[in-house]
């Protein structure tokens, strides 16, 4: 039976663990989650092991990232089975800290990011949320001092966001990004798909296929405008809301218009029922 991993609850906990990794010359490596553990989070902590000797996952569902009428109260939560599978990978601890830990009484800070936050993506769709992601990155950084964080490429717009962040605000961290994990049939991998009914999961697939159909018609030439056009009555077709299909700048997140406007990464947006999914790929 594999050992369970230290769990700390409280900042000094977290400090005083951290510091015996750092008197030991061990790299430290983060990875942020807010639990409900896939095979997607899993490619995170074994990237994070190559990168360095001591591994940090932190569990920590943050309600500063959800509007009022979004799901924090009914996220998946399974935080016994996330520390089954992480004891399996040998990770070196999890920090797991309370919302009072996080924000106590009299909480009075955030950090409002520009740049790739304010893209027109998910921050027209979720205009609370990257100030959300922003502070609570931030706070992880600081509090578990990695020399590394490694984040999906899944959450895309997320993943420019904090690179700006740690640039911006000297952080002497790198951020290390992964690639989408899908299931066999291109699905990206993500704590929500949970609440997909078995007939929305059959259809859930067809956001992937369109971007990667959109994808290879972007490169063998075809005008972007027709192509995203197609590519959003098709995933309309298929029974979904689309918020958005967009061919952005892979690094700036600004709008391009012809594949000369490289490199090119298109991003996707839409509901299925109650549950909104996300993806991209690259062009």
């Amino acid at each position: 039976m594999a050992r369970r991993p230290r769990v700390v609850r409280t900042v000094s906990a977290l400090r005083r663990t951290v510091a015996r990794f750092r008197a030991a010359h061990e790299p430290i490596a983060l990875v942020p989650t807010m639990g409900a553990l896939h095979a997607g989070h899993l490619a995170l902590v074994r990237a994070a092991q190559r990168r360095a000797d001591s591994v940090i996952v932190s569990i920590f569902v943050n309600p500063t990232q959800f509007a009022p009428h979004e799901d924090l109260k009914t996220y998946p939560q399974t935080f016994a089975a996330d520390i089954a599978v992480l004891a399996a990978l040998k990770t070196d601890l999890i920090w797991a800290p309370s919302v009072e830990t996080m924000y106590p009484a009299g909480f009075a800070t955030r950090i409002v990011p520009e740049g790739p936050a304010t893209a027109g993506l998910e921050d027209a769709f979720r205009p609370h949320f990257f100030a959300g992601v922003a502070t609570v990155v931030a706070k992880l950084l600081i509090q578990c001092e990695p020399d590394v964080a490694v984040f999906g490429e899944k959450d895309y717009q997320q993943l420019k966001v904090v690179a700006r962040l740690v640039r911006d605000l000297d952080l002497p961290v790198k951020i290390i990004s992964v690639p989408t994990v899908r299931e066999n049939d291109g699905l990206a991998m993500a704590s929500r798909n949970a609440y997909l009914s078995e007939s929305e999961r059959a259809v859930a697939p067809v956001l992937h296929r369109v971007l990667a159909d959109c994808a290879g018609k972007i490169a063998q030439g075809a005008l972007v405008a027709r192509v995203l056009d197609e590519g959003g009555a098709a995933i309309e077709r298929a029974g979904f809301t689309l918020d958005y299909l967009e061919a952005r700048h892979a690094e700036t997140l600004k709008p391009i218009e012809t594949a000369d406007d490289g490199p090119i990464r298109l991003l996707v947006a839409a509901r299925i029922g109650k549950t909104r999914l996300i993806d991209n790929v690259g062009v």
